[in-house]
């Protein structure tokens, strides 16, 4: 099964990226993921069912311990691995 997750982590900075977005961006982009998009209000990225819920344990644990107070994440399935 193929999964997409779409996170935001708060509180905001305009200024400057803040600790727990660049510890979920970190984790993210260490992941075995593909289709990885990163930006300043939403991030997705997609892969295989046991990647994407690995990548998303270690996103919480690091930002909540960065600092985060609150994490909002959608998970869909988007396919088969393989399609």
């Amino acid at each position: 099964m193929r999964l997409r997750v779409e996170f935001t982590t708060e509180p905001f900075d305009l200024e400057e990226a803040p600790a727990h977005a660049l510890a979920a961006r970190a984790v993210i982009e260490a992941a075995e993921l593909d289709a990885v998009d990163v930006g300043p209000f939403g991030n997705t990225a997609e892969g295989g069912a046991d990647s994407v819920l690995t990548a998303v344990d270690a996103l919480l644990r690091k930002s909540l311990q960065a600092g985060a107070t609150r994490i909002s994440l959608q998970v869909n399935v988007v396919g088969e691995d393989g399609r």
